[in-house]
């Protein structure tokens, strides 16, 4: 496609972003772009004023590639949040009191702080669903299996989430990952 538009002396960049409906709307996306790099400097102030992050990665489909990076890293957060919260609750510890403990030290990110409030308050109304996670993810395996490289993580995550599918949760919210583990467990992580 970027061949196509250059022959046709348009230039191409590949823009995905990061931070879902919250950061769009108050306009601090992470924004992972893709292509020539005097074309995102052109492009690179009106990015900014929808993104707190745009990093140019590299040539044409850099952009694409990091994207896919970036939702293993979320998806594997999210199964990491879930397996603790889901222990932590089994053992008698309160929830609450464990992401109030952990979220300020070396365990903490983004994903965390999002997605752990939502998991004890019960509330899966989609922001990044389940369905779309399973797209990304499929694109990340096949990518990497075109280069040779293993994904073992990602690929174990990819099957919590198509036996959420099975169980008719795709339309949920990722953070839905949780349910998975407390079907295992017999115990639900909420306040």
């Amino acid at each position: 496609m970027c061949a196509a538009a250059r022959e046709k002396g348009v230039v191409m960049l590949d823009a995905p972003v990061s931070g879902g409906e919250p950061k769009a709307i108050d306009g601090t996306l992470a924004i992972m772009v893709g292509g020539d790099a005097a074309a995102f400097e052109t492009v690179k102030p009106i990015l900014a004023k929808m993104g707190s992050s745009v990093v140019r990665v590299g040539d044409i489909g850099a952009g694409n590639v990091t994207k896919l990076a970036n939702q293993i890293v979320v998806a594997l957060n999210i199964a990491a949040v879930s397996e603790a919260f889901v222990l932590a609750t089994k053992a008698g510890v309160a929830p609450q009191a464990v992401f109030d403990a952990i979220k300020g030290g070396l365990a903490g990110s983004t994903v965390m702080n999002a997605k752990v409030p939502m998991i004890l308050d019960g509330n899966f109304k989609p922001g990044f669903r389940i369905e779309l996670h399973i797209k990304d993810l499929q694109n990340a395996l096949d990518t990497a299996h075109g280069l040779h490289v293993p994904l073992p993580l990602t690929a174990g995550v990819m099957e919590i989430m198509q036996a959420l599918q099975a169980d008719e949760l795709a339309a949920c919210d990722h953070s839905a990952i949780v349910r998975h583990y407390e079907k295992l467990a017999k115990v639900e992580v909420r306040k």
